[in-house]
């Protein structure tokens, strides 16, 4: 093991995934959860019963419930931090141990998120409120984004994401933390970029799902896709996000992924609105966390703030937010005057 310890802050799916890579690099990692649930069966039998049944983790996964445990299993002393918290919980928790976070970072020890969505208040990516609760520490925070199904990972199989950050050394540090022989890391100065392709690809994963509850199929997908990447793209024109990095791992490869695949949580969503199932309904009825439902309202308004010409995300925010039809809004798209394809 060529490390000592980390800490994964948050127990969902994919932050007690990326444990599982850590812990072939890791002599420890520490995996902070929230529920005593979660924290007893990650105890007991090395398994996230709630989010990821059926997995064992590997020996060296240990579980904390408070911080007075972190720092009895971390002896002092961390190597790296990754939050795995939803992006409308940042702020609170950061800003909560706003202390213990600059203590670390003062430390010099690199902090990855792995959050993927937009503030529904602010308006704000990951970057710009870590910015704000955490200033001055850029170049220590990076992001990672990429087609990455967390039952997959706990499978080992072949998996390549993308890692935003500002300074080379850290991203390179971090990137030697994470590679392992099944899981590869490809690094990205185009934060906004990374950011936002893992953030609007879980609108287009909703709609995917939709679609195929509805009965549409490849052609229909297809046109989805490819017309959902020239959407991202003119968000992207506002953020100065490089146009290359949503043809990358955490824009098309993302995608590609959660639209075609089966383990999306997103599309599972858009499935169950598709049978006539309302958002709120659904949501109150499990306990992940669907990222692109709170996202679609952010983008939105970010569409609106900018005039963004965002049809399918003003489609879906109908569907989501004003208990519009799927077919209603599937219809009134196919009328929209006929345009040249690039730039239209």
């Amino acid at each position: 093991m060529t490390y000592k310890t980390a800490l994964v802050v948050g127990a969902g799916a994919f932050g007690t995934s990326i444990a599982s890579v850590l812990a072939n690099n890791f002599q420890r990692v520490i995996l902070l959860v929230r529920s005593k649930d979660v924290y007893n069966a990650l105890k007991k039998d090395k398994e996230n019963k709630v989010y990821l049944p059926g997995h064992k983790l590997k020996d060296n996964i240990v579980p904390a419930l408070n911080w007075e445990e972190v720092d009895k299993l971390s002896d002092g002393g961390l190597d790296l931090l990754v939050s795995g918290l939803p992006t409308q919980a940042i702020k609170n928790y950061f800003s909560e141990n706003k202390k213990r976070f600059n203590d670390y970072l003062e430390k010099n020890i690199p902090l990855v998120s792995l959050s993927k969505g937009i503030d529904v208040d602010t308006l704000e990516l990951p970057d710009d409120i870590f910015a704000s609760v955490l200033p001055g520490h850029s170049e220590k925070i990076m992001y990672l984004s990429g087609p990455s199904y967390a039952e997959e990972i706990l499978e080992e199989q072949i998996t390549l994401v993308a890692l935003g950050g500002k300074s080379k050394k850290n991203l390179e540090l971090a990137a030697n933390m994470l590679d392992t022989s099944y899981f590869k890391v490809m690094l990205n100065y185009d934060v906004k970029g990374v950011l936002l392709g893992g953030a609007l690809k879980n609108l287009l994963a909703i709609s995917g799902g939709i679609l195929e509850g509805l009965g549409f199929n490849h052609n229909t997908r297809a046109a989805m896709i490819t017309r959902g990447i020239n959407e991202m793209l003119r968000f992207g024109l506002v953020y100065n996000a490089r146009p290359e990095t949503f043809y990358g791992l955490s824009g098309m490869g993302d995608l590609i992924l959660t639209v075609t695949g089966n383990l999306s949580r997103n599309k599972a969503f858009g499935i169950e609105l598709a049978k006539g199932r309302k958002a709120k309904e659904i949501l109150e009825s499990q306990r992940f966390v669907v990222e692109g439902y709170k996202t679609t309202a952010a983008a939105y308004k970010i569409a609106l703030k900018y005039d963004i010409t965002a049809r399918m995300t003003h489609g879906l925010y109908g569907v989501l937010y004003e208990d519009r039809s799927p077919l209603d809004v599937i219809k009134h798209l196919m009328k929209v005057p006929t345009r040249f394809e690039v730039g239209g």
